[in-house]
């Protein structure tokens, strides 16, 4: 399945010309990013229904807080007049896993990828391969190096975005790890090949835009 699929998107690349595969990579991470988008929704929708509903959840834990089935039950209770529930966000989440994955599996695909470039940068290469092949200072190198720093950018974007969002009730170790995250998608970078640094960062930036649209904090009403 997965090199039909990769011998699909590199057949799409011949009529782009030179860099073509890199542009399919692209293309194709946003026609997946797109076909999700009624999974990330309703996460939205239950995310805004979470929070909206933050304030009178932490009433009903200090008014029932010796009787969790109690709690259990209000809370279903609370959450059920929305229309919605506590695990509202975690089906269209999971949903989105596979996708993911096989998007990953395209971009690291072992033998599809030889003889594709992106500028002269082969991109079945990892960094470290490539500064064996070309040196520490040379073209190939010097996409690489963008790539990642542009992944980089996106990820420091996205860790302030985190920082500054992060409910107030977060724990406190939670709210120091959880904005780190973002910074995984550029050690991933720096070992998988190249095709894969692309895709994260079509990926990210995407996620980025995504969450700053449809993520936005609820305004609370005071109780």
């Amino acid at each position: 399945m997965i090199d039909s699929l990769v011998t699909f998107i590199t057949g799409l690349a011949d009529p782009l010309g030179s860099g073509g595969t890199a542009v399919a990579i692209v293309l194709f991470t946003l026609a997946v990013r797109t076909l999700l988008l009624p999974f990330v929704l309703r996460q939205a929708r239950s995310a805004k229904v979470r929070e909206r509903l933050a304030p009178k959840v932490r009433q009903l834990q200090k008014r029932h807080k010796r009787d969790p089935q109690r709690l259990h039950k209000e809370v279903g209770a609370l959450y059920a007049k929305e229309g919605s529930s506590q695990f509202a966000g975690v089906l269209p989440g999971l949903a989105q896993v596979p996708f993911m994955w096989l998007m990953y599996q395209v971009a690291t695909h072992p033998t599809a990828l030889v003889g594709h470039d992106l500028f002269g940068a082969p991109l079945g290469q990892q960094m470290a391969g490539m500064i064996a092949k070309y040196g520490l200072i040379s073209g190939p190198m010097l996409v690489f190096v963008v790539l990642v720093a542009a992944i980089a950018v996106v990820a420091l974007l996205s860790w302030h975005r985190t920082r500054k969002t992060m409910p107030a009730e977060q724990p406190e170790l939670m709210r120091k790890i959880l904005p780190l995250m973002s910074f995984g998608a550029v050690a991933a970078a720096l070992v998988l090949p190249l095709a894969a640094g692309l895709y994260l960062l079509v990926s990210t930036t995407w996620t980025l835009v995504e969450r700053a649209l449809l993520f936005r904090p609820v305004a609370i009403q005071p109780l």
